[in-house]
């Protein structure tokens, strides 16, 4: 997917990219720290090694940008903003179903409130040594695996000890309304009441491009709020665990005590991203097959390769029913949170994390483009009969695709 999106770039307009690459990064750049005057240099700190020419006519095309912006969005993004960073969850609730929304203007507004979330979170981590100021996990699993259980009852612990928590339970979503199935919301209400933990549902919406985005926005959007545990839930059912992994600090495998072809939903790939391994449910007579579980998985993940320097993924037994083990399992997340950011691979994985996330967007809106592009969108219906007729493959259909979104770019280029 990444070559495809590299050879759609190449193909795209000179006027695309500008407009759409540039203008909107400067323009979110200095709205948030609102040097409204000073674009020259928020222009220079992006693009650095770009001529004098291309800075001033930059400007003046950035001030453009900026007058767009009414008053009426000007004082929306600043009550959200002040009221996200003074912990008010209201206003924390309504950033996140901004970033979620998929209306063109209120997304340039989200990008302006995440470059401001995202300069008092640098501001936080440099009086932190430079340390990450929130911690996030993301906690995968089969279905009955007792995941909103074990959360809820670890959660309860965290506030309990004067953590703020917050839950981004990433649920399948409703090809008819788009929205959550399973109302994660519903399944904690002990720790829905706690004021000091947030739980919000995010819908995949059908894509996975859905999940990354506004689960990563969120969970920006949480820390900024001065939430120190991030918990991020997925349902193991699919590559969204995948993406989740890519936007945490450590990832939980949380499996039933159960064998055979119980767990052969759990994939390999799944098992090797693990940075912690927890046996759940394991209280009465499901003890003992949870310490067979438990040394199955023990002896499974010295085979695999390490993905870290630092850490050796552990297995884990613990009961959300009894509490036994949950403190425990807290203490190895600790362990691994010190060990990772006193070697500085906790930093590095987020820098690395950060670098998906862009291609992730980059990939999801060329392909909307090229999609909504009117040359494709004209050739397309024919296109497709044609494949699914055997007259044509579908790397001939795909070549004359890109070969009539090119041309049609090229010549509204040229003239």
């Amino acid at each position: 997917m990444r070559g495809f999106g590299f050879s759609l770039l190449r193909s795209s307009s000179s006027s695309l990219h500008s407009s759409l690459a540039i203008h909107t990064a400067t323009r979110t750049c200095c709205l948030h720290r609102g040097l409204f005057n000073s674009s020259h240099n928020c222009y220079q700190s992006i693009l650095p090694g770009h001529s004098q020419m291309h800075r001033k006519g930059m400007s003046t095309a950035l001030r453009q940008h900026i007058q767009d912006l009414s008053g009426s969005e000007q004082r929306l993004l600043d009550k959200l903003y002040k009221g996200l960073v003074g912990g008010q969850r209201a206003s924390l609730a309504e950033s996140i179903t901004l970033v979620e929304t998929q209306h063109p203007r209120k997304k340039e507004l989200a990008q302006v409130l995440l470059q401001r979330v995202l300069a008092y979170r640098r501001e936080q981590e440099s009086h932190n040594g430079g340390r990450p100021v929130a911690f996030r996990v993301g906690l995968s699993g089969p279905p009955g695996a007792g995941k909103s259980s074990f959360i809820e009852v670890v959660g309860k612990m965290l506030t309990e000890r004067g953590h703020k928590v917050s839950v981004l339970a990433v649920d399948p979503s409703s090809c008819t309304t788009g929205g959550s199935l399973m109302g994660d919301k519903t399944r904690m209400t002990e720790l829905s009441r706690d004021m000091n933990a947030f739980i919000r549902p995010s819908p995949t919406s059908g894509t996975l491009g859905g999940v990354t985005r506004t689960t990563n926005e969120a969970i920006v959007l949480c820390e900024g709020a001065g939430y120190d545990i991030v918990l991020v839930e997925t349902v193991g059912v699919g590559q969204s665990e995948f993406a989740v992994a890519d936007m945490v600090d450590m990832f939980v495998l949380l499996i039933p005590p159960a064998g055979g072809d119980e767990l052969q939903g759990i994939k390999r790939g799944i098992i090797e991203r693990a940075d912690l391994v927890v046996v759940t449910k394991s209280d009465g007579d499901l003890v003992v097959p949870a310490r067979r579980i438990q040394a199955e998985y023990t002896s499974a993940l010295k085979l695999l390769r390490r993905q870290s320097k630092s850490w050796n993924p552990k297995v884990v037994r613990a009961s959300s029913h009894t509490f036994e083990g949950i403190p425990e399992v807290w203490a190895k997340m600790e362990s691994y949170r010190d060990t990772m950011s006193a070697s500085g691979e906790l930093q590095g994985r987020r820098r690395a994390q950060q670098k998906v996330w862009m291609w992730s967007l980059i990939q999801e809106n060329v392909l909307q483009h090229f999609q909504n592009h009117p040359s494709v969108r004209d050739a397309l219906p024919h296109l497709e009969e044609r494949v699914t007729k055997g007259a044509i493959s579908p790397g001939l259909a795909a070549d004359l695709l890109l070969k009539a979104f090119s041309s049609s770019s090229s010549s509204s280029s040229s003239s």
